[in-house]
């Protein structure tokens, strides 16, 4: 039996993630969707007790060496999405478990002042959204990616960041001044402008039209904002290259950048199990011509050429963009943000005087992100403002679905380039 899509949901299976030692698969029983239909997969929420907020790393082909995830998982199920493996360290499936079993931070903004604050911390950009949307639906209610905001908005921190979300227009208060001022970039992801496409391949993230007003209303705002023809994926939407960036020059955006498909690990099952239910006509050409990119494979995890592939279409698409970039004045430069401006505040630097605050991330050798694992009980629930509540297909949960969290052994898809 093909697998299926669900309503709303990006992947059709959710395989075992590749650590578990028990292979979970579906079998054909003989029932079809005409005999019953399967209840819908609502979104549970975990909170996430990490110990530090900013993740470190050192691929040379990201663009940028330090990051803020607020949550883990993402609800707009992006078929395509890099970062779909890492959820197999949760012990999680890449598939509906990624899309549908979310991790956030409570205590991200406090995490955050900690490590800004610490005496030996030496400011660069912070990049937010690395391996996960920070404009997700369950922002609208969570509140993490506007904390963070305001946190480095009062620290003059200086920041970059990347969203399929219309929802970071709610945050032009933040985003605008500091655009003005040289500390904050933002960057929209909008990989076709057809509805139905983008309804199937990124099915909770905001419409073409509305990303496009998000552009339309950071650029008013001041904020330097560039649009990202994140994946581009032959044979399916590279023919809107020319349009996609047209329509973002005219909204506002001022700079572009395009990243050709990825497909590592379990991403490659996952797209194409998605391309047979989703456009059976085009999947074998279409994997024709990812593999054309990749040397003959699904997927070449080589740093020097993993970001945009390599061979005729690889070139193809390369000389397009930069002819369109041109022709639409999207390839000035972005300035670089201004690190000088930053500065603990005043009240912090009094609270530093009164506590010995720990440094996890001091100067350059700080760690990545970890989490103690430990199942919160239900008065720290109540003390972080997380009830067990279930409102609008979210249901919030108390316990991790396993014990410690495992870490990745290397960056592949860990922090890495913008297309989730």
């Amino acid at each position: 039996m093909a697998p299926v899509a669900r309503k709303g949901r990006g992947a059709c299976t959710n395989a075992s993630g590749r650590f578990e030692p028990v292979v979970h698969e579906a079998v054909d029983d003989g029932w079809t969707d005409a005999d019953h239909t399967p209840a819908p997969l609502r979104t549970t929420l975990t909170p996430e007790h990490a110990r530090t907020i900013i993740t470190k790393n050192t691929s040379p082909d990201v663009g940028f060496d330090r990051s803020i995830n607020p949550y883990k998982g993402c609800e707009h199920g992006c078929i395509y999405c890099y970062a779909r493996p890492s959820h197999a360290f949760m012990g999680l499936s890449p598939g509906l478990d990624f899309e549908s079993r979310l991790f956030f931070k409570p205590e991200g903004a406090r995490l955050l002042e900690q490590e800004l604050a610490a005496p030996r911390y030496r400011c660069r950009r912070i990049h937010l959204g690395g391996n996960t949307d920070p404009y997700q639906p369950v922002e609208r209610d969570l509140n993490i990616t506007r904390d963070l905001l305001q946190v480095l908005q009062r620290f003059n921190q200086p920041f970059s960041i990347i969203t399929k979300s219309v929802l970071i227009a709610r945050d032009v208060d933040i985003l605008g001044p500091m655009g003005r001022a040289g500390l904050a970039q933002a960057m929209v992801s909008i990989t076709t402008l057809d509805r139905a496409l983008a309804r199937t391949m990124e099915p909770r993230a905001s419409t073409p039209a509305k990303r496009l007003e998000a552009i339309r209303r950071l650029a008013d705002a001041g904020v330097p904002v560039g649009v990202g023809f994140a994946p581009v994926i032959p044979g399916l939407n590279d023919h809107e290259l020319e349009s996609v960036l047209e329509a973002a020059a005219q909204a506002g955006a001022t700079s572009a950048m395009y990243v050709t498909l990825r497909l590592p690990l379990e991403i490659t099952t996952l797209f194409q199990e998605w391309l047979a239910e989703a456009r059976p006509a085009r999947a074998a050409r279409v994997m024709s011509l990812i593999r054309q990119t990749r040397g003959g494979k699904d997927y070449d995890a080589d740093w020097s050429q993993r970001m945009k592939g390599t061979g005729p279409v690889a070139e193809l698409i390369a000389a397009r963009f930069k002819a369109a970039v041109k022709r639409y004045s999207l390839d000035a430069p972005r300035p670089l943000l201004d690190v000088t401006q930053f500065r603990v505040p005043a009240d912090m630097k009094r609270q530093l005087d009164l506590f010995d605050l720990p440094s996890p991330l001091a100067g350059e050798g700080g760690s990545r992100s970890e989490t103690d694992g430990g199942p919160p009980g239900v008065e720290e629930n109540r003390r972080l403002g997380m009830p067990a509540r279930e409102t609008a297909g979210i249901q919030a949960v108390a316990t991790p679905p396993s014990g410690r969290l495992r870490r990745p052994p290397s960056p592949e898809t860990g922090e890495g380039n913008q297309q989730a």
